[in-house]
């Protein structure tokens, strides 16, 4: 009976493939809108479409290793390494969109940056409070509690 429990994150081998494709497509695709077409609607929605997949694959790895270097108990799902990655992805396509208005301060950067880091931490609350430690496995019986020792004959008890 070995107990061979899974290491709490993945490798970072099991997110090359969407690191690889997000990257690839956003920053390929940023090239070409950004050299090639004018700014008009269609061109400007695709900037923002290849500026969020480029900034997501890019912080992919980013976020693995930070939260392989800081782990947390429970230990996070791969999901959660994605989802944070997104949010980077969020945050410079709405700070890029915020900046054609000219509405890009040091306010508005920070308060933004705290809305997410918020919203990512009142999530990963939710997901500790309804983590359940995993069940035992049927394979490996239940320990049965000690047995009190006879008492000695003759003793008083």
């Amino acid at each position: 009976m070995t107990n061979s429990t899974p290491p709490p994150y993945p490798p970072l081998r099991a997110f090359l493939p969407a690191m690889l494709t997000l990257c690839l497509v956003g920053w390929g695709g940023l090239a070409i809108v950004v050299t090639q077409t004018e700014p008009t609607v269609w061109p400007r929605w695709l900037f923002f479409a290849f500026l969020f997949l480029a900034l997501s694959g890019s912080a992919l790895p980013v976020t693995w290793f930070l939260n392989l270097r800081f782990p947390s108990t429970p230990p996070l799902s791969p999901t959660v390494i994605v989802r944070e990655a997104t949010w980077v992805g969020v945050y410079g396509t709405t700070l890029a969109w915020l900046q054609l208005g000219r509405l890009v301060s040091l306010g508005v950067i920070l308060g933004l940056a705290a809305g997410l880091i918020a919203t990512e931490y009142f999530i990963q609350l939710r997901e500790r409070s309804r983590w359940r430690p995993p069940a035992p496995s049927e394979e490996t019986p239940p320990v049965p509690p000690p047995e009190t020792p006879a008492p000695p004959p003759g003793a008083v008890g």
